[in-house]
């Protein structure tokens, strides 16, 4: 199994040069998940992702249990990128000096509420102590056909579930000292991983699929990337969550824009055969109570291009060593 392509950027600079480093002992660096083959059944998917305190939470804006609900669902989130199902997850969790064990207790049931909510288990874990909160979650699930984000192919249509935004909102909200609508926050706080959606899309042929943790803009690029193929996303087409409007304005930008560039949304972007159209997104809106919502199409070429009335657009994608 060989490393990805790998898009531009300090964090693919850093794996670029892991993977030269590890030679023949890199395998398949640069995907969502690594897959385990099986001969007896399904594949196992694994995945691991790293929340560190006033990096990707602050303590005084979120619970206690919300931190612990968000770090876990953000690495659910890569299984339902795979199209798997969860087994369970383990946690590895650094806890502040002064921090209390019903502190701890309640970060812990965060975690496990949110495996329980994708039909997993908390499987074990470790502790430790230091002087912020820092959570380590590996999941793991099984997939039949586990989906990556090499794949998409020349005439594919690109869609996306749910709305865009909510999280970018909250986020920013906050960071004016002020306090976001209950939806953007809840966006933010308690994301819900996409795990029975990417499932429903892997049944139906999805061939490519990424999870939207660092946005749209970065995201659409690193599928680009691993499929070699050039991914044209028009931008009036995104799904906007209601909460963006007031936040980006107040950043001076369209609320598209804002959308496309803010992190941690946590939506499905897959490339489906061009036979999959409307009639479909239908279907899965009636499983699954979620839009989806086709914004462009792959043709052959690199990277993505952002699209407003034909014209393209520069947008700046989330990087996690900017």
């Amino acid at each position: 199994m060989t490393t990805l392509g790998l898009g531009p950027g300090p964090e693919f600079d850093r794996i670029r040069a892991i993977a030269r480093a590890l030679g023949p002992l890199a395998a398949g660096l640069g995907d969502d998940c690594a897959v385990v083959p099986d001969g007896s059944g399904p594949s196992l998917v694994v995945s691991t992702d790293v929340s560190v305190e006033q990096v990707h939470f602050r303590r005084d804006w979120l619970r206690l249990g919300e931190i612990g609900w968000r770090s876990a669902a953000g690495a659910l989130s890569d299984l339902a990128a795979a199209g798997a199902e969860a087994v369970g997850l383990l946690a590895a969790v650094t806890v502040p000096k002064d921090a209390t064990e019903a502190d701890l207790t309640e970060v812990m049931r965060g975690v496990g509420d949110a495996a329980g909510s994708v039909g997993g288990v908390v499987l074990g874990g470790d502790l430790s102590s230091g002087s912020a909160w820092s959570l380590a979650i590996t999941v793991i699930g099984r997939a039949v056909r586990p989906l990556s984000r090499r794949g998409g192919r020349a005439g594919d249509g690109i869609w996306v579930s749910g709305a865009l935004g909510a999280s970018r909102a909250a986020l920013e909200t906050w960071r004016r000292g002020k306090e976001p609508e209950p939806a953007a926050r809840r966006a933010f706080a308690r994301p819900e991983p996409r795990l029975a959606a990417g499932q429903w899309l892997a049944r139906r042929g999805a061939t490519a699929m990424i999870d939207l943790s660092d946005g749209l803009a970065a995201d659409a690029g690193h599928l680009a990337a691993a499929s070699a193929m050039e991914l044209r996303i028009e931008l009036e087409r995104i799904p906007l969550a209601t909460s963006v409007v007031g936040p980006a304005k107040a950043a001076g930008i369209t609320p598209a824009q804002f959308a496309a560039e803010g992190g941690e949304d946590y939506e499905l972007l897959a490339t489906l055969p061009g036979s999959f159209g409307a009639a479909e997104a239908q279907a899965f809106h009636a499983e699954l109570g979620l839009p989806l919502t086709r914004i462009g199409a792959l043709a052959p070429g690199s990277g993505a291009r952002f699209l407003v009335a034909g014209a393209e657009v520069a947008l700046a994608g989330f990087d996690h060593f900017r």
